[in-house]
């Protein structure tokens, strides 16, 4: 299991300019790799080595730049990582990718090392050791598992090390049987064992944050361009925090209830399904489940529970009790069968749950979809 920790570095002014000066000629040599990449359509990685490295190399010489060989090697596994995430078909035109000056710096084992509560980073002046800000997170942490790749970046003028943690001790628990059902939708999230998360208000902060974009974007002028700029990622990082919330409480939920196992629907490729007006379309399209099944993941990963996905077909139209079609009002579903009314987001975190733990769940379940870029 890896996760990643954000380090706090204290930098003096001397570090502080040897750091930018790292970052700006590191994003310069990715965007020449970028153009040859674009080029000669190739983002494998060793043959983008043959391809870029010698010629960076001799670039960097006619101009007095000395850019260590082991910062251009990672320079090309940063553009190599940028263009794959694209995923760009055969039949179609390669993007040209731009790395600003304040990208993020990638950092290896031969590049970084720990030493206590210092780190040893290297510059274009050479090694320098820069003093962490480690809290009892971080430390936790560091002790329970083997440091991997890194990335350097600067926010705010404050500089961050977001080190990879390879945690190998993660222990399972015992198998109970039981499993828990999640149900995720505008609702946000609803449990089999009867807990409903509303997302009413978060939809209307959403929403008004949507309203003020546009108005701003639609005057134009300079102060609402830095009206603007303030804003950027205020509606992401609120959402961000209430999909924590959400996880860290479903996950405590599972332990509570004994249960040893957490289902979910699988989601991928919901959104091309999607048949609505334009508003409910915006509406859809901004709705961040995949973000929730990624936290709900990796936090029940942490906790030692297992997590699986199943066919969402019907769960949110079959009555849980008598496994019949039932009629879907809103939020409500009524059973002509067997008479139960019921929440449709109850009761599909019933169904969910009844899938995951069936006899036939080999059939039922699917294997865990990549929900970092659904």
């Amino acid at each position: 299991m890896r996760r990643t920790v954000s380090i706090k570095l204290d930098t003096t002014a001397e570090q502080y300019a040897m750091l930018i000066s790292l970052q700006k000629i590191f994003n310069q040599t990715c965007n020449i790799v970028a153009s040859i990449a674009m080029e000669n359509r190739c983002w494998n990685r060793v043959a983008l080595h043959h391809l870029s490295y010698d010629q960076i190399r001799q670039n960097q010489i006619n101009e007095h730049i000395v850019l260590g060989s082991q910062m251009v090697c990672n320079s090309i596994k940063t553009v190599c990582d940028a263009y794959k995430v694209l995923k760009i078909k055969a039949t179609e035109s390669v993007p040209t990718i731009v790395f600003k000056q304040r990208s993020s710096v990638h950092f290896d084992k031969r590049t970084y090392s720990l030493k206590g509560e210092k780190i040893s980073l290297y510059t274009l002046s050479g090694r320098i050791l820069v003093s962490m800000n480690l809290g009892e997170f971080q430390r936790s942490y560091l002790q329970r598992g083997l440091p991997k790749e890194a990335e350097l970046i600067c926010k705010r003028g404050q500089w961050f090390f977001n080190l990879v943690i390879d945690i190998l001790d993660i222990k399972m628990l015992s198998r109970s049987g039981k499993v828990l059902g999640v149900d995720l939708g505008e609702n946000l999230a609803a449990t089999s064992t009867g807990k409903l998360f509303g997302g009413g208000k978060l939809r209307h902060d959403r929403d008004c944050a949507l309203a003020l974009r546009r108005q701003l974007q639609s005057n134009g002028s300079e102060s609402s361009k830095q009206l603007l700029k303030k804003i950027s990622g205020k509606e992401a990082r609120h959402v961000e925090y209430e999909n924590h919330v959400i996880s860290k409480a479903i996950v405590q939920e599972a332990l509570a209830t004994d249960c040893d196992t957490i289902a979910m629907e699988s989601l991928t490729n919901i959104r091309l399904r999607i048949r609505a007006g334009k508003r409910i379309r915006s509406r859809l399209h901004r709705w961040s489940w995949a973000q929730l099944q990624e936290f709900i993941l990796y936090k029940a990963q942490a906790a030692g529970l297992n997590v699986v996905f199943v066919n969402p077909a019907y769960t949110s139209q079959m009555c849980a009790t008598c496994e019949q079609i039932g009629s879907r009002q809103k939020h409500r579903l009524v059973c002509k069968f067997c008479g139960v009314q019921r929440h449709s987001d109850l009761n599909a975190s019933l169904n969910i749950r009844r899938i995951a733990a069936s006899a036939d769940a080999a059939t039922g379940t699917v294997n865990c979809p990549n929900v970092a870029t659904a």
